[in-house]
């Protein structure tokens, strides 16, 4: 794989210092880093190889990406700066309405930040799951230790789906049912994040949306201890902030773990910003996936992408993220 991805990395940074363009810059853009590229084909495979090999080759993946991404930044600034003194010397023309209709557009900013997280975690040696967004009760409730009539599930503004028995066929309010379909299926030692679309019953505002986007977290191992669950939570801060913030654990509840914790980020100003939960997976929901709890540990975590996007980005209202103006979506 290593050989494949150094001849693939110098194809394309030739490809790429051969540009002459902006849109042709676009167009490698969703070539190299798209669905569809190369390095999210070869992500896709990293499942099938052993744990070591796995983490080497994620790591190897992340740091061909961050070249890529490199390369076209820079090529990038290199054409707006030609552009822009091509501009300033023909203030005649106004060239930003010139080939409107052949300009290419690019990933929205939640999918970016839904690369960017799939591709940190990758490269901590997770791989990537994903699974139906019409789920029954028993894999949304059920096995997370939702009994019926447990005041917990009031937590969720549950939409449900006219199929099958009243109540028993509902749009996924949390990405969790997929860790209990890779519990299912899979034998661990299991380390998966889980992204993916979910649906509550909400009221859009600033902070909220009836369909919004999470990424979880799953790790289920011999003698996996909360210390674990706690460096994971700072590697991943570290990795995705920056060695400016550090993380905390607040105790809290949640049926499907026990203990239970909400992480919090501490910015560079010094203040605490709560960003999602976590905590030991509870050994009822081990046992609903047919693993002994004397034998297997886990973790989970979660947080909702467009937070991390809003953050990262300082946009102060969710919905800008889903209203297709133009005008924002062309900032990223």
């Amino acid at each position: 794989m290593d050989h494949d991805l150094d001849a693939h990395l110098a194809d394309a940074a030739a490809a790429i210092v051969a540009a002459v363009d902006l849109d042709e810059v676009r167009a490698l853009d969703a070539e190299l880093l798209g669905r569809r590229s190369v390095i999210s084909t070869a992500k896709k495979r990293l499942g099938g190889l052993e744990a070591d090999e796995r983490r080497d080759a994620g790591r190897r993946l992340n740091e061909v990406r961050a070249e890529l991404e490199r390369l076209l930044d820079g090529r990038r600034t290199e054409l707006e700066s030609d552009e822009r003194v091509h501009r300033l010397e023909s203030e005649r023309l106004d060239l930003t309405e010139l080939d409107r209709g052949r300009r290419l557009g690019h990933r929205h900013v939640v999918t970016r930040t839904w690369e960017h997280l799939e591709d940190l975690f990758v490269g901590m040696g997770y791989t990537v799951v994903e699974g139906p967004e019409i789920e029954d009760e028993w894999h949304n409730f059920g096995a997370l230790n939702f009994p019926l009539g447990h005041p917990a599930r009031d937590m969720y503004d549950t939409l449900y789906v006219d199929y099958g028995e009243s109540m028993s066929t509902l749009l996924r309010t949390h990405t969790s049912p997929v860790q209990i379909r890779v519990m299912e299926t899979t034998g661990p030692p299991i380390y998966s994040v889980m992204p993916g679309r979910v649906f509550r019953s909400d009221t859009a505002d600033a902070t909220h949306m009836p369909v919004f986007h999470q990424i979880e977290g799953l790790v289920v191992d011999r003698d996996t201890t909360f210390g674990d669950l706690a460096g994971t939570i700072q590697a991943f801060t570290a990795a995705y902030f920056g060695a400016d913030f550090e993380s905390r654990l607040r105790p809290s509840y949640f049926p499907f773990t026990e203990p239970s914790a909400e992480f919090d980020i501490r910015r560079p100003d010094g203040s605490w910003l709560e960003l999602g939960g976590c905590g030991m997976v509870h050994p009822e929901v081990l046992r609903a996936c047919g693993l002994d709890p004397e034998e297997w540990q886990g973790f989970a975590f979660g947080f909702g992408l467009d937070r991390l996007a809003l953050m990262r980005h300082g946009i102060d209202d969710l919905r800008e993220l889903f209203r297709n103006d133009h005008r924002f979506l062309s900032q990223f």
